[in-house]
């Protein structure tokens, strides 16, 4: 049974810092098209970054630069580094996977995380 567990978020102020991991079992990050999501209240859920299977990268344009995922094959974690964070970063956070790109860039993963909450404040 595939689990995937985030954790890492919480409250900062702006201009600070958090790492969210995303803890897979089940499922080999090796073998998986993988990313970050986020959804804020009252807004759409929205793709932050993603990587493939041979560790290429994409970020949303409103966070390049500012945050970095990565993956660690070893300990089969998924991580997200959130630099210069801002209020509008606030949202829950979603790791998900697939062995579908496709289906993982248009939010339609077969495996979903339950989600951490990142709040940012000014």
């Amino acid at each position: 049974q595939v689990q995937l567990v985030e954790s890492g978020g919480g409250s900062v102020q702006a201009g600070g810092s958090l790492r969210l991991s995303c803890a897979a079992s089940g499922y080999a990050v090796t073998t998986a098209y993988m990313g970050w999501f986020r959804q804020a209240p009252g807004k759409e859920r929205e793709r932050v970054a993603t990587i493939g299977t041979t560790g290429t990268t994409t970020h949303a344009g409103s966070v390049k630069g500012r945050f970095t995922i990565s993956k660690d094959n070893a300990k089969n974690i998924l991580y997200l580094q959130m630099n210069s964070l801002k209020p509008e970063d606030t949202a829950v956070y979603y790791c998900a996977a697939d062995s579908n790109f496709v289906r993982l860039w248009g939010g339609q993963s077969l495996y979903w995380g339950q989600g951490t909450q990142v709040t940012v404040s000014s």
